[in-house]
């Protein structure tokens, strides 16, 4: 059998995607490369530092990687790009920090590095004073800013200098939930639970988990509360996400709404468990201004904080972290893609990867619903090719986004699934508002009143409202269980993150047939087109694949009843 893999002395991966051994091998490599690109025959993915040092933490070792891509590799794999994943992952480690006698030290058995290291400008502001040629001492307050300075110089430092015990906090799981059903940690979620806290010792306690849209993260966050058993900050993108969040703390714990403090645009309150939105932290009265409420961070002796949306983390976010690095710190995300390209902060200040779930894998034990992905390209109109054709970029992207023939495809898709849970998600407001207009439906954007949303998501999770109009303000923490259609009119350039979220938004296993229906409606010959292939790149990093229908093919499937087959 020929073999689908070919890797190049550039360090690329050519992924032939019509061997019988493609989806083996893409699962093999994904762990340790990122997928560049994905046309239809064959897939470009990319060996980087990152990829590789990420892959470390999470205990694979170079060993592993060279024997997985031996047993699909067509020729020999290049000796510069053994070299290369050799040498990467066994930087990491090489530098460690520990803790002894109250001091943080900066080690290496490689006392040459170590001498190279002490004599970058950046790092001398951040010595206490030298011990012998293997250590020296750190100044505690600037833990996290060494961490950032050398994995930008290329040598991520392995973090094992322990974490200050928070203030205690009782927490039980409880046996059973909201209806009387049994509370059940998966064993994927039990999995991540494991991987990061490492039986409490200094190898755990920081880093990410990587979980799909709807296979529990919450949960993830809240198993690991009980195990520590302390007082706890957690950070979200929004007040529906800090009200959800409440919510399963009430549902799955033993903790009381008296001791969870929100912490948001509208309250102010500090308790146990404290929940903070991203908006609020990183608010200031102008733009030179200190960042008001970011003694959040002290007001309590926390002993866990938690990301939600890690991927989403603002940057005034990330520097104050550097200066905690002695909390126990968890990140949760669908994905570490940043379109900020900040993925080495991350790493560095919230931690490494440790612990990721192909969706593939979760979608065939049925623990996320099965998506069916469809792509309808329609032309322009007429009188918009010329207006197109001389706009910059930008506008052109927007032109392309808001063609007015989307919302008769929309029209025909909500008619097709009669009876469907539908969101219809987009960019631009003036479009959105155009769309609720025509089919006399509700529409949430960033302007609607809290109270308003939580109104609407609340009819929608009761089957009082079938479809909803969302601009990009549901991207994220949406808990809408039995929304099983999504229809995307437009979207944010090529926000790979983006697309992963919305699709995020039907992933929830459904009662009946467990299945959700994607649709992207874009502009052919556009620039929206390029954009929308970028965009699916993370999705097809997961296994997912596009149909791709013009208006013709979209229409003979609509007349044939076999759109949603």
């Amino acid at each position: 059998m020929i073999k689908p893999v070919i890797v190049q002395s550039d360090n690329t991966i050519l992924l032939e995607v019509d061997n019988p051994q493609f989806e083996d091998a893409r699962d093999s490599i994904s762990p340790f490369a990122e997928l560049e690109k994905s046309p239809e025959h064959i897939h470009t993915y990319r060996i980087t530092p990152l990829s590789l040092w990420n892959a470390a933490a999470s205990g694979r070792t170079y060993k592993d990687i060279i024997d997985n891509l031996k047993v699909y590799s067509r020729y020999d794999i290049p000796e510069v790009v053994i070299t290369t994943i050799k040498e990467q992952m066994l930087r990491y480690g090489l530098l460690k920090l520990i803790a002894l006698d109250g001091n943080i030290y900066l080690c290496s058995e490689d006392s040459i590095l170590l001498k190279e290291i002490l004599h970058n400008k950046k790092m001398q502001a951040y010595i206490e004073a030298p011990v012998d040629e293997k250590s020296v001492i750190i100044k505690k307050m600037y833990r996290g800013h060494i961490k950032q300075t050398l994995i930008k110089m290329g040598f991520p430092v392995e973090d094992l200098a322990g974490y200050e015990e928070g203030d205690p906090c009782e927490i039980v799981l409880q046996d059973t939930i909201q209806g009387g059903l049994p509370f059940i940690i998966r064993d994927y979620q039990q999995s991540a639970v494991n991987a990061f806290y490492r039986g409490g010792g200094s190898e755990g306690g920081s880093g990410i988990v990587v979980l799909p849209c709807g296979a529990g993260k919450t949960i993830v966050g809240i198993a690991i509360m009980s195990m520590l058993k302390t007082e706890t900050l957690i950070l979200v993108t929004n007040t529906i996400a800090l009200r959800q969040w409440k919510d399963e703390l009430i549902d799955k714990t033993t903790i009381t709404p008296d001791m969870i403090g929100e912490f948001s645009g509208e309250k102010k309150e500090i308790k146990p468990i404290t929940i903070a939105t991203y908006n609020i932290l990183t608010y200031r009265k102008n733009k030179s201004g200190p960042f008001v409420h970011f003694d959040i961070f002290n007001k309590k002796n926390w002993g866990l904080i938690i990301y939600d949306e890690v991927h989403l983390l603002p940057a005034p976010v990330f520097r104050m972290t550097s200066e905690i690095q002695s909390k126990r710190r968890l990140g949760l995300t669908a994905t570490l893609i940043r379109e900020d390209g900040m993925e080495t902060d991350v790493f560095s200040l919230i931690g490494p990867k440790k612990f990721d779930m192909p969706w593939k894998i979760l979608e065939k034990s049925q623990w996320i619903a099965e998506a069916l992905c469809t792509e309808v390209r329609i032309d322009l109109p007429e009188d918009m090719r010329l207006p197109y054709s001389v706009s910059k970029d930008r506008d052109k992207f927007r032109i392309a986004s808001e063609n007015p023939l989307k919302l008769d495809i929309v029209g025909r898709i909500i008619e097709t699934h009669q009876g469907a849970n539908i969101l219809i998600i987009g960019q631009y407001i003036s479009q959105l508002k155009e769309l609720a207009e025509r089919f006399r439906l509700p529409l949430i954007t960033g302007s609607t009143p809290v109270s308003e949303r939580e109104d609407l998501y609340k009819k929608f999770k009761h089957d009082e409202l079938k479809i909803l109009v969302v601009s990009k303000v549901a991207n994220f923490s949406i808990d809408l269980p039995d929304a099983n259609v999504a229809i995307q009119v437009s979207g944010t350039f090529g926000s790979r993150q983006e697309e992963a979220q919305r699709l995020g938004r039907i992933l929830r296993p459904k009662k009946n047939e467990n299945r959700a229906y994607f649709y992207t409606i874009i502009s052919s010959n556009t620039v929206e087109e390029r954009f929308a292939h970028n965009r699916q790149l993370f999705l097809t990093e997961q296994g997912y694949s596009y149909i791709i229908l013009n208006q013709e093919m979209f229409s003979e499937k609509i007349e044939s009843g076999m759109l949603c087959r």
